[in-house]
């Protein structure tokens, strides 16, 4: 079952279930939308992956699988991400 991370985890914004700006990657790194298109470029700086919106869970199953409270807080650190990000960015995310 996929994990819904409450925050971003570069800047620490709040994604709650319903929202709009929560973006995944195939491992679920979770990151907000502003983060993922203004400094990720669209890869993840964990496994070099794309993004996608996260689904959220509908709210009367919350009850029985709520989201998770755990938070991954890691900002990016801008000078090891350059060589990944140089490395993904010109590629197609189903094609790296």
């Amino acid at each position: 079952m996929l994990e819904l991370k409450p925050i971003c985890e570069n800047c620490a914004k709040l994604l709650p279930n319903d929202s709009h700006e929560a973006m995944i990657c195939t491992y679920e790194c979770t990151f907000c939308k502003d983060c993922v298109t203004e400094i990720l470029e669209n890869v993840c700086p964990n496994c070099g992956g794309g993004f996608e919106k996260r689904p959220s869970r509908p709210t009367a199953l919350l009850a029985k699988d709520p989201a998770s409270t755990k938070e991954y807080y890691k900002p990016i650190d801008k000078q090891t991400f350059k060589d990944r990000l140089e490395k993904y960015k010109n590629i197609e995310p189903r094609k790296r």
